[in-house]
């Protein structure tokens, strides 16, 4: 049995949550069974005769003991329940990082399947899904009345076969999406060297690979920016989670002390507690952690370790909301079962579940506008303006009638490249906002020094 962390089921036959390396034993009933334990059992027995000699369409017993068991756990809490073999299987490859299917996280809210985070560089991102989508129906099909896992088996299927979801999006009329299933490969970790002094980090989900993938990241920005680095940009943005273990080796790599994270359950001794290890792969430059409602478990865990312990500045919106910890615990030759067994804590004593993390700045996500700034009207520009010396007037010309400001004076030099910072390529609002804190930050903290 392993205790794990995670989101929800992903619809490429696997589930996103995330396993713990240490076992725990399995948990006996500590109270004596009652008459009306067995009351209730032989009421299940009888119910389940009734079901197989009676019901219309003849079913196999695997067929009504499973579905009894997944209702079971289901009526529980969102993300317990159980897997088939196949599942079961299908979720240990999805840890290692490769695996088929759509390439999307998923959830089950109001009887719909809910989007989550579709995954980068995969069939579902490129159709465009969005965390917050609802899928309403497959192929034509109404989802309302199957079980997640259902839902996640019919997204299933051989890869280069399309599948179509009806979408129901926030602000518009349902809509059609045909989506072609794909082998699903997942490099965790993309990082690159923002505008020559700022290293970005972007972290796509926690699998086997993500922590070397960081090392290696940061190794090679370092190399890339030498002295002139000035901060990172660690973007955690519609990163659906996984391993735990994973998500404490990277609060662990910018973090010199202390608690990452703790999880209790519902008794004493199942607390545990993980912390920080000497030694900071950012060599203690400012840090940026960006989030927003597709950031979810252990994405979490390291916003909230990093927020909690004044190591980054958390920017951008406020995170999923999954603090819950699942146990898989393995059926033998029948699969496992997922149950919901601890709360996970940040450092500070915050339970997330249900609130998700606040960010420190809030920056709604939004598109660049680009003004020209040599058409902008300044001081300078005003008939009659004093100038800088302060011995009278500046004499301008009349403007044109169609309103177009007269040319600024040029400049006797350019300033000097290291003072020019290029554009933020693309139109990433909150990747710019973040930036420009890190650069501030890097300014403020050579003031102080000067």
């Amino acid at each position: 049995m392993k205790r794990f962390l995670g989101v929800a089921a992903i619809a490429f036959g696997a589930t996103a949550f995330a396993f713990l390396s240490s076992p725990i034993g399995a948990q006996q009933s500590t109270g004596a069974n009652t008459s009306e334990t067995y009351r209730q059992l032989n009421l299940f027995g009888e119910i389940f005769e009734r079901v197989r000699a009676d019901f219309v369409e003849k079913q196999t017993d695997e067929e009504l003991i499973e579905a009894a068991i997944n209702g079971m756990l289901t009526a529980l809490d969102p993300h317990s329940g159980y897997m088939n073999a196949k599942t079961f299987r299908d979720m240990q490859v999805q840890t290692r990082g490769e695996f088929g299917g759509l390439g999307i996280e998923v959830t089950m809210e109001q009887g719909f399947v809910k989007v989550v985070s579709p995954i980068d560089d995969t069939p579902a991102a490129r159709a465009g899904l969005k965390p917050g989508d609802f899928i309403t129906h497959l192929d034509g099909e109404q989802i309302q009345g199957l079980t997640l896992n259902e839902a996640v088996e019919k997204m299933r299927g051989p890869v280069g076969s399309a599948i179509r979801l009806t979408i129901r999006r926030e602000g518009r009329e349902a809509f059609d999406v045909s989506i072609k299933r794909d082998v699903v490969r997942i490099q965790s970790v993309r990082s690159r060297l923002e505008a020559g002094n700022v290293g970005y980090i972007r972290i796509t989900t926690f699998n086997e690979q993500t922590d070397a993938g960081l090392k290696r990241a940061v190794e090679t920005i370092k190399k890339d920016a030498g002295q002139k680095l000035q901060g990172w940009v660690l973007d955690l943005r519609n990163n659906p989670g996984g391993l735990l273990d994973q998500a404490v080796a990277v609060s662990d790599a910018f973090l010199d002390k202390g608690e990452i994270v703790s999880t209790r359950g519902r008794r004493t001794d199942d607390a545990t507690r993980y912390n920080a290890k000497a030694g900071d792969l950012a060599d203690g430059l400012p840090v940026v952690v960006l989030i927003n409602a597709g950031s979810a478990s252990a994405s979490e865990i390291v916003a909230g370790a990093l927020q909690d312990h004044r190591r980054a500045i958390v920017l951008g919106g406020k995170s999923f909301g999954k603090g819950s910890v699942q146990t898989i615990i393995p059926l033998p030759g029948s699969g496992a079962i997922r149950l919901t067994t601890a709360r996970y804590y940040t450092p500070s004593g915050r339970s997330i579940q249900a609130k998700g993390i606040e960010p420190d700045i809030d920056v709604p996500a939004q598109r660049f506008e680009t003004v020209e700034e040599a058409k902008k009207r300044r001081e300078g520009d005003l008939r009659g303006a004093f100038s800088n010396t302060g011995q009278g007037r500046v004499e301008t010309a009349p403007r044109p009638s169609t309103g177009t400001p007269a040319s600024p004076p040029v400049p006797a030099a350019t300033p000097p490249a290291a003072e020019v910072q290029p554009q933020v390529s693309g139109e990433d609002y909150q990747l710019a906002r973040a930036l420009d804190l890190l650069r501030g930050i890097a300014l403020y903290q050579q003031r102080v020094v000067n």
